[in-house]
């Protein structure tokens, strides 16, 4: 396995007690990062993950789509670390709401989408350009997704309307903020087999996600560990700004 020495980093995690986020902490923490683990209700997962590494690492529990629980998340994790030094923004919904839909169904979705999976990254960008500047610098990571850059089904416009905005803001941040050393890096990967992927393969067969990617496999949370893994690291600091790709080869740029 590929071993880093992230001993010493203390790394805010959104969305890390199931799915991708999960994966990308137990990475973590094996590499020696001390990592806050957020979670909205999976506490059993997040403690599970505590317990597995002897690392410092805490939870924390937040509702991300409210504004006042993502101040109040990020105010509890300095007060704990003291210092961060990466923040990886992985918490997101992929909710349906399809255009046959009545306007006011459809805009619930919308909103709730768009707080959780932007709203909350813009303000925890902002706390973490404050926090980085005090300290000296960090890096942020951005999880977004191919739907950027090919666009995605019409049951899922929010979605790929809230990943183009981070991926924007995650590029803005990059060469806005490199002079002060705040780096910021963007992982779009595809079609991940996590819990939320399992409820799409049930619906509609794991052939039809097959048929999309260049692999005989599904991209796997740990397949995106060891890349999330090296930008914490410092070791990727002059790419910063760009956006990696890890998707199967199901969208090559």
């Amino acid at each position: 396995m590929m071993q880093l020495d992230l001993k010493g980093k203390n790394i805010l995690l959104t969305g890390a007690s199931k799915g991708i986020g999960k994966g990308l902490a137990e990475f973590l923490m094996e590499m020696g990062a001390t990592v806050a683990i957020h979670y909205n209700s999976h506490k059993a997962s997040a403690e599970e993950l505590v317990r597995k590494y002897d690392t410092s690492s805490q939870i924390f529990q937040a509702d991300l789509e409210k504004e006042s629980e993502v101040f109040r998340l990020f105010e509890e994790v300095t007060t704990e670390f003291g210092k961060i030094d990466a923040i990886i923004l992985n918490a997101g919904v992929f909710l349906k709401h399809s255009t046959e839909q009545s306007a006011e169904e459809w805009l619930k979705t919308w909103k709730k989408t768009i707080n959780i999976n932007l709203n909350s990254v813009g303000i925890l960008t902002k706390l973490g350009i404050d926090h980085f500047r005090e300290k000296g610098g960090g890096r942020f990571i951005y999880i977004g997704s191919r739907a950027v850059f090919r666009g995605e089904t019409e049951e899922y416009l929010a979605y790929a309307a809230s990943k183009g905005g981070l991926t924007s803001l995650a590029r803005s941040v990059a060469r806005s903020f490199g002079k002060e050393n705040i780096k910021s890096f963007v992982v779009s990967p595809g079609f991940t087999r996590t819990a939320m992927a399992e409820q799409f393969i049930e619906q509609y067969g794991e052939e039809r996600v097959l048929k999309e990617i260049a692999l005989n496999e599904l991209t796997k949370p740990e397949d995106l560990a060891p890349l999330v893994g090296l930008m914490c690291s410092g070791l990727m600091d002059h790419a910063t700004g760009a956006t990696i790709d890890v998707n199967a080869g199901s969208h090559i740029r």
